[in-house]
């Protein structure tokens, strides 16, 4: 069974249209890499785990530098429950409790 990449609402993929074109493009070849070859082959620099059942991807562009938060669920899935364009050295932790709170929504 392959792996799908979904995003978890509207909002989320709002987020994702907002990042620079470059850093899009990165999260395309991304996704497209976790769809053909799963999870397994896929490890820094792309993905870094940051607590519990939250993973990031993690995208670098002209612009800077930019994470899309994200947590696997039943079937293969990736579900995408946050993205942002990142300004310090650590996740913000406003950013990594939205997306707590979003997964709440896929595990209920």
């Amino acid at each position: 069974m392959a792996w799908a990449v979904t995003f978890l609402s509207l909002a989320v993929e709002r987020e994702v249209a907002a990042l620079p074109d470059d850093m899009q493009a990165r999260l395309i070849r991304i996704v497209e890499l976790v769809e053909s070859f799963g999870l397994q082959g896929l490890r820094e620099p792309h993905v870094k785990h940051l607590t519990g059942k939250l993973w990031e991807i993690r995208l670098s562009g002209r612009s800077g530098i930019g994470r899309v938060i994200y947590a696997t669920a039943v079937g293969q899935r990736i579900v995408l429950l946050r993205a942002f364009i990142k300004k310090t050295q650590k996740p913000p932790a406003r950013e990594i409790e939205l997306a707590m709170l979003r997964l709440k929504e896929i595990e209920e």
